[in-house]
Order: C-alpha cells, then sequence, then structure tokens
C-alpha cells in the first residue's frame, strides 16, 4: 500500500506547527523520565521500604495498572476537551506524585504517589499524539509519531544515566524531589504558549458528552480492525524492552549475570540509544512504505523472542558479553516497532476518534508490560530468584500477540484499501 497523501483541510506544518509540537514532546520527555526513574532506584527502593521481589513489582504494576485503566478514559477526555487541558491536568498529577516518591516514609505511600505518577503520564502520550495529527499534514503521522516516542526514549536515557548517578551522589530524597522541578518548567510552557491547533483548522464540535456517546466512540473505534490490530501490535512489541528498562533489566544484569551497577547501567543506555536510532529509521520506512509495517512488526518480536531464547539457555552460569549487547541492542527495536500499532488505527478512524482510538492501542503494550512485571515477580520469588523461568513468561504473551496480529493483517488491509478509494474520490470532488 502506498505512502498516506495529503487531503483536503490538512494543517500545513512548518515552523510554528514543530514549536507547538515541541511543547507537547517536553511534557512527555519529562514523563517519561519519570515513568522509568525506577528502573535504576529498584534495588535501591527494595532496601530503602525492605520489601521482596513481588512487592518491589508492584511499584510498577500499579503504576501501569493506573496507566492502562485511563487510556480509554485519556482518549475520550482528549477527543472532547483538546490536548492543553488534559497535558496541563497530566503535568500537575505526574509531578506530585514525583515529588510525593522522593518524600514517602512508607511503602504504602510510596505506592499511592507511583499510582498518582501513573494516573498523570498516561494523558501525556495520546496528547501528544493528537497536537501532531492537529498541527501536521496526514503524510508525516508516521514520521511525527516516531519522533515522539524517540523523545520519550530520550527521557528514559535521561533516567539511565542521570537519575543513576544523582541517586547514587545526593540520595533518595534530593534525587526525586530535585526532578520534580522539570514538571514545573514544562507546566509553565504548555500554560503560557500551547494552542491546540493552527488558525482556521478547529475540529468539529464535540457531541454532547454522556454514556451514549462515551459508548458510541469506544465502539465505533473498536470495530474498526486497524484498531483491534494497532492494539495487538502494540501488546506484542512493547513489553520486553518496558519490562526490562522500567525494573527488571538492573536486577537481572546485576544479580543474575553478575554485572556491576555500572556496566548494568551502560546496557540500559545502549537499549535507549538503539531505540532512538531506530525510532529514525522505522519513521522513515514507513512513512515511505507502509506495506513495510507488518514485517517490521513481526520481525521485531521474532529477533526478541531469538535473543531472549538464546541469553537464557546459555549454559553457564553468565551469558557472555557479546550477547547481553546483542540482546540489549535488539531490545531497542521494541519501543519503534510499538509505534507501528498507531499507524493502523490512525488511517482507520477519522480526526473525532484519533484520541479514542490512540487509548486503545496504547493499552496493548501497557497490559502486556504490566501482566510481564507480576509474572516476573512471582516467578523469582517462587523460585529462589531464577530469572531464567522468570523470564520465560515473556515467550508465552509473544506467542498470544503473534496469533492475534496474523488474524488481522488481512481484514484490516481491505479496510485500508477500501478507506483510501473514498478519500481520494473525495478529494477530487472538493471544490477548490
Amino acid at each position: 500500500m502506498s505512502a498516506p497523501v495529503s487531503l483536503p483541510g490538512d494543517p500545513p506544518g512548518g515552523r510554528r506547527a514543530a514549536a507547538m509540537w515541541g511543547i507537547g514532546v517536553a511534557v512527555y520527555f519529562v514523563a517519561v523520565s519519570f515513568r522509568t526513574s525506577l528502573g535504576v532506584a529498584g534495588l535501591d527502593a527494595a532496601d530503602r521500604f525492605d520489601v521482596n521481589a513481588s512487592a518491589l513489582s508492584t511499584f510498577s504494576i500499579v503504576q501501569l495498572l493506573v496507566y492502562a485503566g485511563m487510556q480509554i478514559p485519556v482518549g475520550l477526555m482528549v477527543d472532547r476537551w483538546g490536548t492543553k487541558k488534559i497535558l496541563t491536568l497530566g503535568v500537575v498529577l505526574f509531578t506530585v506524585g514525583q515529588l510525593g516518591f522522593a518524600l514517602s516514609p512508607s511503602y504504602g505511600t510510596a505506592l499511592a504517589a507511583r499510582a498518582l505518577l501513573g494516573c498523570g503520564d498516561a494523558m501525556t502520550f495520546i496528547a501528544v499524539l493528537r497536537l501532531g495529527t492537529r498541527w501536521f499534514p496526514a503524510r508525516r503521522g508516521p514520521l511525527i509519531a516516531q519522533v515522539a516516542a524517540l523523545c520519550g526514549m530520550a527521557g528514559n536515557l535521561v533516567s539511565t544515566l542521570v537519575f543513576a548517578r544523582m541517586l547514587h551522589g545526593v540520595g533518595w530524597t534530593a534525587t526525586f524531589a530535585g526532578s520534580s522541578l522539570a514538571g514545573v518548567l514544562v507546566l509553565v510552557l504548555l500554560t503560557l504558549f500551547l494552542k491546540d491547533h493552527p488558525e482556521g483548522h478547529a475540529p468539529a464540535p464535540a457531541e454532547h458528552a454522556g454514556g451514549a456517546y462515551v459508548r458510541k466512540q469506544i465502539a465505533a473505534s473498536w470495530r474498526e480492525p486497524g484498531t483491534r490490530l494497532g492494539m495487538w501490535v502494540h501488546f506484542t512489541t512493547q513489553f520486553p524492552a518496558m519490562v526490562f528498562l522500567l525494573l527488571w533489566g538492573m536486577p537481572f544484569l546485576v544479580e543474575a549475570q553478575g554485572l556491576s551497577r555500572v556496566t548494568a547501567g551502560e546496557l540500559l543506555t545502549l537499549v535507549v540509544l538503539s531505540s532512538m536510532a531506530l525510532g529514525l529509521v522505522f519513521g522513515q520506512v514507513i512513512a515511505r512504505r507502509h506495506e513495510a509495517r507488518g514485517p517490521l512488526a513481526l520481525g521485531t518480536v521474532g529477533a526478541t523472542a531469538l535473543l531472549w531464547a538464546v541469553t537464557l539457555a546459555y549454559p553457564g552460569d553468565h551469558a557472555p558479553m557479546w550477547l547481553l549487547i546483542t540482546l540489549c541492542a535488539v531490545l531497542g527495536a521494541c519501543g519503534p516497532a510499538s509505534m507501528i500499532g498507531f499507524d493502523f488505527a490512525r488511517p482507520a478512524n477519522p480526526p473525532h476518534r484519533q484520541g479514542t482510538a490512540s487509548g486503545i492501542v496504547n493499552m496493548g503494550g501497557f497490559t502486556a508490560s504490566m501482566t510481564t512485571l507480576l509474572a516476573v515477580g512471582l516467578l523469582l520469588d517462587a523460585t529462589g530468584d531464577n530469572y531464567r523461568i522468570a523470564f520465560a513468561s515473556v515467550f508465552v504473551l509473544e506467542a498470544l500477540g503473534i496469533v492475534q496480529i496474523l488474524r488481522l493483517r488481512k481484514r484490516t488491509a481491505r479496510r485500508e484499501r477500501d478507506h483510501l478509494v473514498a478519500s481520494r474520490v473525495e478529494a477530487v470532488h472538493v471544490p477548490v
């Protein structure tokens, strides 16, 4: 299938669009850095709150449970109230959550702070995607989404480089409380400067809110096979790297592979750098050749499964460094591949349903991540910290996702051809 074409009424893009979108991306950058800060602080959190592996995983599980549960409500709110209001609320919540985590005196209050952070974090990415569709032409959609994700990975890079050093330099409270100032900064920027859309491109007035409107939005989005395929692509591709970066990568590399924290941090950084580089490649490829979406997604799943299988099955106590480096480089493809899910949902839904459809897609990967985080924690406790058995849970979810992707691919392709033909016919009949 050919790349998307510009349609009448498309936003013009340009420097002002880049500036507005850049403010939204800055919010997402800060949200991701807060989200992933626990990934380098997992061992410190276990000591600080005196908890085992299952309780430690609960931090990330609660955060992702709130995040995943908020995706459809956030999508509906973005469709209803626009980007600026939702981003503002999100920044307030995740900043308070980060500050609360810094000052928490007990495990229970820290858990509540991570839940609040997850709620605010949930409001960022869908709003940024919506901001991109309002300010840039449709043909830029795949690349804009990948660059937004790349900037989010840069936030992850801050966690692996800056947070880790600050944590062991100035301590827990100063690190997490000091980082919350970044939330205050982006709140000022979006309050003063952000606009939802360019002049002359205001969306049509939304329907009156209510149960019927909500059900209609969700049902119409779900009926589109592209939305469901996008959700399963996101489900299958995102979680292996998310679980590794969010919590279990550092313990696995230090406790199971015998590496120092410094070396383990460098490998986590490699995952992030690989993701940033591959994000640009994936975005350019998909913008030019939409038929590459399926092979890229399935290829990423296959490569990830293969590297995990080789690493976990490697004879001896520790895998060699070259294998761990290869594993981390391949895990970097998971984030860019998960963005392909939005490239299936975007052409399947009209502008007034983009937020809702994106929310459904975004639920996929975070549901899989939450499930795997819990499974790994429980299996570690049950097997006496046997990481080989615990990480084997990755293969179960990948198998489920592959089955669903293969089931929905052809149906989605047919629907996209129908939508493309209808759009071109409409373009021909639009008066100039």
